[in-house]
């Protein structure tokens, strides 16, 4: 095309749809503005034009600026433009009215007001006709610039909350791949180490796992990003020919080159990977080299969020290691007596808390108990060990749980200053039944009878605020009935009353089997699906 001398780049390329009811004015317009190097779509009337828009709107081929004279035939020129400004695929269009009468002050107004972006009397100079449309198109393009800009920080703002809310390796490689989907406009894979080094893999399409290439190729994938890491910091991109990227990750089956973006959290952290086909940056909604800068903060977005979740698997691996060694599956013969403990750690995703159960044989009888340490982290887990292990060298010479709650509030409160925990201990004495149970702060124990369960009164404040603490609760249970102690992890949940689930707990408990193992399975079935806390139980039945 012909270029005019002095006009901006972006003028030349432009479509100019020309409103005139006049052919002569129709015709003097077109060649100015073809001589500009711009493509003129000539009508004569308002309702050719709608037409035509309507037209060139299937097509994808909506002009850049349309010039409406004020004076058509069918209906004015304002009327025109508001109805353009009314459709929402040609309301970004720029509207250039024009008149060959004398137009004033007012007949401006009524064009501004109307949606036009500015307004010129025939006859022009060319050069004039020419600089307002290379004006109206430039606006028009710096407006869809900064919009098509502002949609990509949104979808990259999106991108990066999705990230950061993960609560697992797993979950944070899918939010990566489904935002460098979005951002790219085509599919994405993203990889980030998981637990004891475990590669986990995030596609933004949902595949069979078979569909995905195996283990081998992750390996390449592991060697291509350190690689690209070795000796930087930052985030680093490359395209891998397709030769050398595994195939299958974007489309079964299909080897394809793709655009390696990788980022380190730290300088010890493993590196965190996204990977798209190596076409999709830069076209679609990516806006050329901005779509791989959107990719780059994103992937950084994702190694910083990596780190401390990374961290939190090891912690909770730990925490758990613990809490399985100090709370076995299966307890000691205890004579006289049929104790069952089950132990559930909390979901996945959410953190390890502080909940245990005792049982131990003493002179005057047999034990047992539940527990929890306020707070969910590898502290509430030690503190829990802890109050295990020192209820146990108090069992050596007492065994009265009203002084054994009274010695783990004083160890608490020396050793632990900043932690608090509940418990509930009950001496039974299996040759009569004699039971005396001592209560700080929790769940008060069921009895359970042969479709019956009533709650025990005993009742009394938390460990480790220094508070009194009442004498323990004496009763007498029989061979008939079985003493349930649960942690609060098995009933509470947000926005429910905890009047309301201990009424459901002992109801279902008073339907339960007599078994206290099946007891305490039936308890679980019910209440323990993805709960948010540990969860421990023990049921104690006398035997004969």
């Amino acid at each position: 095309m012909n270029r005019t001398e002095g006009s901006p780049e972006l003028a030349e390329d432009s479509t100019v749809l020309v409103v005139d009811d006049a052919p002569a004015s129709r015709y003097a317009i077109g060649a100015v503005l073809r001589r500009a190097g711009h493509q003129v779509v000539p009508v004569a009337s308002a309702g050719e034009a709608l037409i035509e828009l309507d037209t060139l709107q299937r097509a994808g081929a909506l002009p850049d600026v349309a010039l409406v004279d004020i004076g058509l035939p069918d209906m004015s020129g304002y009327e025109l433009c508001r109805r353009i400004k009314e459709v929402p695929l040609t309301a970004g269009m720029p509207v250039v009215h024009f008149s060959a009468k004398p137009a004033g002050p007012g007949d401006r107004t009524r064009g501004l007001d109307a949606g036009a972006d500015a307004y010129f009397n025939v006859p022009a100079e060319p050069e004039e006709i020419q600089a307002v449309v290379r004006a109206a198109v430039r606006g028009a393009r710096f407006r869809t610039t900064a919009e098509a800009e502002a949609g990509r920080l949104s979808l990259l703002s999106e991108a990066v909350l999705a990230v950061q809310a993960a609560r697992c390796p797993q979950e944070l490689a899918t939010a990566a791949a489904a935002g460098a989907a979005r951002i790219s406009g085509g599919p994405a894979v993203a990889f980030v180490f998981g637990e004891d080094g475990e590669l986990v893999v995030g596609s933004s399409r949902r595949r069979a796992p078979g569909a995905l290439p195996d283990a081998s190729a992750a390996d390449e994938v592991v060697r291509l990003s350190e690689r690209l890491m070795a000796g930087r910091s930052g985030v680093q991109s490359t395209v891998v020919p397709a030769p050398m990227w595994p195939a299958g990750y974007f489309r079964a089956g299909q080897a394809e080159a793709a655009r390696l973006i990788v980022a380190c959290g730290s300088a010890t952290a493993p590196p965190v990977c996204v990977a798209v086909p190596a076409y999709e940056v830069g076209e679609r909604n990516t806006g050329g080299s901005d779509g791989g800068r959107l990719l780059g903060r994103l992937v950084h977005a994702t190694a910083l969020a990596a780190e401390p979740l990374l961290m939190y698997e090891v912690e909770r691996h730990i925490a758990l290691t613990l809490q399985h060694s100090f709370l076995p599956k299966r307890l000691p013969e205890m004579p006289g007596a049929d104790v069952v403990v089950r132990y559930v750690p909390a979901s996945r995703h959410t953190e390890i808390g502080g909940d245990f159960y005792v049982s131990i044989t003493t002179p005057e009888g047999i034990l047992v108990g539940v527990g929890d340490v306020v707070g969910h982290s590898l502290d509430a887990a030690t503190v829990m060990v802890e109050i295990r292990h020192a209820l146990r060298a108090y069992c050596v010479d007492e065994s009265d749980p009203g002084v054994l709650v009274a010695r783990l509030d004083r160890m608490l409160q020396r050793y632990h200053p900043q932690s608090t925990a509940t418990v509930c201990l009950a001496l039974v004495d299996p040759a009569t039944g004699r039971t005396r149970i001592a209560n700080a702060g929790h769940i008060p124990p069921l009895i359970v009878g042969d479709g019956d369960a009533r709650y025990c009164g005993a009742s009394g404040p938390l460990l480790g605020i220094g508070l009194g603490h009442p004498e323990p609760t004496e009763l007498k249970i029989t061979a008939a009935e079985r003493l349930l102690m649960v942690t609060d992890g098995l009933i509470e949940t947000r926005g429910i009353d905890l009047g309301v689930s201990l009424a459901h707990l002992r109801q279902v408990a008073a339907d339960a089997p007599a078994d206290p193992g099946a007891l305490c399975d039936t308890l679980l079935n019910c209440f323990g699906h993805e709960r948010a806390d540990d969860i421990a139980l023990l049921a104690l039945r006398l035997t004969d």
